[in-house]
């Protein structure tokens, strides 16, 4: 897909990857909707991209939020190309801690968020999708889920997290099946440790083992190469379907 004069909606767009991934598709000549829980954030964001961002607060993991959030979009954009899903919350909770069982309200607000709110996302954007008129091999829309390297090695501590991004990325292959007699492309991308706002409040003793992990290069990812990622997705015409893990090679550790 030809990015210029698009339209994307990225989730989690105020920081970190999706704020990353508004830049380089804005650069490409798109129209960029952020979309945010934080209104402050997301308002600071979509002033610092200038004319061809705009943003809205909205709940993944609510329907009429996000069913508003596609509206306002088609209302200031007039439709919706792209999605990229990078909204998600982390979490640490063992299954038998200290403290006891796991709470189970905390794994179901994981699975709510992470991968109950990225289906909701990426189901009601590809009805609208399906009205684009469709370009080279009958195309309308891409859509790019985020899902973690903990969906294949997940930690101690990440039960909830590794369900909920394995969740993603088991998805991704029949959702791709279903939407493609709209036109519509989806793939996943499963990233290592990036140095997001997150993982910047982490300290060394966090941070400097998972580096440790990474085979090459030996550092944390950079926002811009999940953008640069992105951008390739957008633009392969053959790539569906996939989860592509980006990070550098690692392989994590139980601890």
């Amino acid at each position: 897909m030809d990015i210029s004069n698009k339209v994307a909606l990225i989730t989690g767009g105020a920081s970190g990857l999706g704020l990353a991934t508004a830049k380089v598709l804005i650069e490409s000549g798109a129209k960029v909707m952020l979309l945010d829980l934080n209104e402050d954030n997301a308002k600071e964001a979509a002033s610092s991209l200038g004319d061809s961002a705009s943003y809205t607060v909205a709940n993944v993991a609510e329907e009429q939020s996000i069913v508003d959030a596609i509206a306002k979009t088609k209302e200031e954009f007039g439709s919706i190309h792209i999605v990229v899903n990078c909204a998600g919350i982390g979490s640490a909770s063992k299954t038998v801690g200290k403290n006891g069982a796991h709470p189970l309200d905390y794994f179901k607000t994981v699975i709510d968020i992470n991968l109950v709110g990225t289906f909701n996302v990426l189901r009601l954007a590809a009805e609208e999708m399906g009205n684009n008129e469709p370009e080279q091999d009958n195309e309308c829309g891409v859509i790019i889920n985020t899902a973690s390297v903990a969906a294949f090695d997940g930690q101690i501590g990440q039960a909830a997290y590794s369900a909920s991004k394995a969740g993603v990325a088991g998805m991704t292959l029949p959702i791709a099946r279903d939407l493609a007699r709209m036109g519509i492309r989806i793939n996943t991308i499963a990233p290592g440790i990036f140095d997001t706002p997150m993982m910047a409040m982490a300290p060394d003793q966090v941070r400097l083992p998972l580096i440790e992990m990474t085979q090459f290069p030996k550092r944390l990812g950079l926002p811009e190469e999940y953008a640069s990622l992105v951008k390739h997705i957008v633009e392969n015409p053959f790539l569906n379907g996939e989860t592509i893990r980006l990070d550098g090679g690692i392989r994590m550790q139980p601890k």
